[in-house]
């Protein structure tokens, strides 16, 4: 048994503080790592301001030498060594039921925390049993300036010709712009390329850092980089789908809306790299397509979520009135590409999909749906990453419809 000593950030939810760890308590074996925390009174030291967060110092034992510890900031779960991951994994449906009942208006701070606590388990349960029979080149540079933000990877069916000419796959991560990586989305992406597609899985530049219009500049890269290079891994250049879950899924509805917006495209100084024709499709995923939704009273997400993406923070500006610049559904007119849509009623952005797809439909354009409701347990947020849900193989076969049927000629693809 060893010591580490971790930090975090408390702003006062001490009771929410407090479930959590529990939860996570509760899932780690008595062979695993044990946290424990300062007296309450010490989080709350004179002079500190109301809601001001405090750093706080956690005391973490780990068994044996060799052990890594989980170091998580946020809500306060830390310390999680390797011996106690595999149980930890397990609870992971018990920590999005935690989500889904106690968080309100979760600040930026905090929703990073509870993301670094499930990144690691992440990796493991969603990319558990990969998919023999494919070629994967990973984290190429799209830009050339080695940051790790800047990277993609490239998944195809073994053996791919160069001139196969088989339809493209760009997929972006969620992760609430602050978190999330392109290798939670590995099984995920693969599933897509057993089916006949070349899959592009991105990742790109994230809040607090950076803003909105880096995060759309990386997609304009990785997207050029796509349409110079693709054809080389056997893909067609003029046959592309963009696809994304959560924030990804934000993230391309607006560079899909860009193309045919000459406005949005100039507020954010882009001359896209894709041209519009090239864009046959759109995939979203529990997507954050309308920011409406946001300022609802109660909403799990807080505002600093909109505030990170703006120059300055929206500091002097209408913070609803600056939201329609990132907001997808603000963008929708009759040149938009067909779009699938998949999204469950026990998705915090469910109303938020109802509304993308009625504006969709209300502009002509067309739309296919997989709508889940809340009987159907297994389809929380982004539930379509796991690739063991029946209900995720459901959305790859209605998703491997849909890019057959708009990538015509389909080209090696299987249906369904």
């Amino acid at each position: 048994m060893h010591r580490e000593r971790a930090q975090t950030e408390y702003t006062g939810n001490w009771p929410r503080f407090h479930r959590l760890l529990a939860i996570v308590r509760e899932h780690t074996p008595p062979d695993g790592a044990r946290c424990s925390l300062p007296a309450r009174a010490d989080l709350t030291p004179s002079g500190r301001r109301v809601g001001e967060p405090t750093v706080v110092d956690m005391i973490v034992d780990l068994p044996g030498a060799g052990a890594t510890g989980l170091g998580v900031t946020g809500l306060g779960v830390t310390g999680l060594s390797a011996p106690g991951l595999g149980s930890l994994a397990d609870a992971a449906p018990d920590i999005r039921a935690f989500e889904r009942k106690y968080l309100r208006r979760v600040p930026v701070w905090a929703w990073r925390g509870l993301m670094a606590a499930l990144t690691k388990i992440e990796l493991l349960r969603l990319n558990a049993d990969p998919i023999d029979e494919l070629a994967h080149s990973d984290d190429i540079d799209y830009v050339g300036d080695g940051s790790a933000a800047h990277r993609l990877d490239v998944i195809r069916p073994a053996g791919t010709a160069a001139d196969a000419g088989l339809p493209v796959y760009v997929y972006f991560h969620g992760g609430g712009w602050t978190s999330g990586d392109k290798r939670q989305a590995t099984k995920y992406c693969a599933s897509q390329a057993a089916a006949g597609m070349v899959v592009v899985n991105v990742n790109y530049r994230r809040a607090t850092r950076f803003r909105m219009s880096h995060i759309l500049d990386d997609a304009d890269a990785a997207l050029a980089w796509v349409r110079a290079t693709i054809a080389e891994y056997g893909g067609d250049p003029d046959r592309i789908v963009l696809g994304g879950d959560s924030a990804g899924g934000q993230i391309t509805g607006l560079y899909s809306a860009m193309l045919s917006s000459p406005e949005l495209a100039r507020h954010y100084s882009i001359e896209p790299a894709l041209p519009r024709p090239a864009l046959l499709g759109l995939v979203q995923h529990c997507s954050v397509s309308d920011f409406s939704v946001l300022f609802d009273r109660g909403f799990v997400l807080g505002l600093g979520f909109v505030r990170i993406l703006l120059p300055h923070r929206g500091r002097g500006r209408s913070l609803q009135g600056a939201a329609r610049y990132l907001s997808p559904i603000e963008w929708v007119g009759p040149e938009h590409p067909p779009v699938f849509v998949s999204t469950s009623a026990r998705d915090f952005l469910y109303r938020a999909n109802l509304n993308y797809v009625q504006r969709l439909r209300s502009h002509g354009v067309q739309v296919d749906t997989i709508i889940y409701d809340h009987t159907s347990r297994n389809t929380e947020h982004t539930w379509q990453q796991n690739a063991r849900l029946p209900e995720s193989q459901e959305v790859y076969a209605r998703l491997q419809e849909f890019v057959a049927r708009i990538a015509e000629p389909s080209v090696g693809l299987v249906r369904g």
